[in-house]
């Protein structure tokens, strides 16, 4: 298996301890459309899969994108009811996750329970964007002018800050998420991400 597409795999320990800790549920995952694309949208998935670069085969890219845009459509559809604009959150999505070494799959759950998709969610506390980041991340590993609203810099900030606490605790997953999410000794948090990643975003 190729070394940058090992993040996303999710381990089968971590599926073991999910089967245990969490209720079962019957709703299905969302497929891929099964019916012959409209000429638009298959201009707009030509031009997501040619400028991906971070798969390693321009099959996998169509897959994928197509995949996981299905999903935001059900999950998230007024966030982003727009085919073009999923399409290229998700190919910068994909990019960030795999620089940084985490799994797409696990950035998308945490975006789910972080802002449900909306690109200008603002927190109780002030986090700002899909990936909810505090804005005095600026000062720890941004640069003056970096607006937490643009979707590439909070993609980037927020797959860099989930993979140092992955690394900070060996990649366990309960606490990583609690960490990130500033919720150490509380449970609920990184369950609820692992719930939506097994139920909704897991492949």
């Amino acid at each position: 298996m190729p070394e940058r597409h090992r993040a996303s795999v999710i381990p089968v320990i971590l599926r073991l301890l999910l089967a245990s800790a969490l209720v079962a549920t019957t709703e299905p995952l969302m497929a891929a459309p099964t019916r012959t694309p409209e000429p638009e949208l298959r201009a707009l998935m030509k031009q997501a899969i040619e400028s991906a670069t971070s798969f390693d085969d321009p099959a996998l890219a169509e897959i994928w994108l197509s995949d996981m845009s299905a999903r935001i459509a059900r999950h998230a559809p007024k966030a982003m009811p727009d085919v073009a604009v999923r399409l290229r959150f998700l190919r910068l999505l994909h990019a960030e996750a795999t620089r940084a070494g985490v799994s797409p799959e696990l950035v998308l759950a945490t975006i789910d329970v972080e802002s449900r998709f909306e690109r200008f969610a603002v927190s109780s506390v002030g986090a700002l964007g899909y990936m909810q980041i505090m804005p005095f991340w600026i000062e720890e590993i941004g640069k003056p002018g970096d607006n937490l609203f643009h979707t590439p810099t909070n993609l980037r900030m927020g797959c860099t800050i989930l993979k140092f606490y992955l690394g900070k605790e060996k990649n366990n997953y309960i606490k990583a998420l609690a960490r990130y999410n500033g919720s150490i000794g509380k449970p609920d948090y990184p369950y609820l991400v692992l719930d939506r990643l097994v139920k909704r975003w897991s492949r």
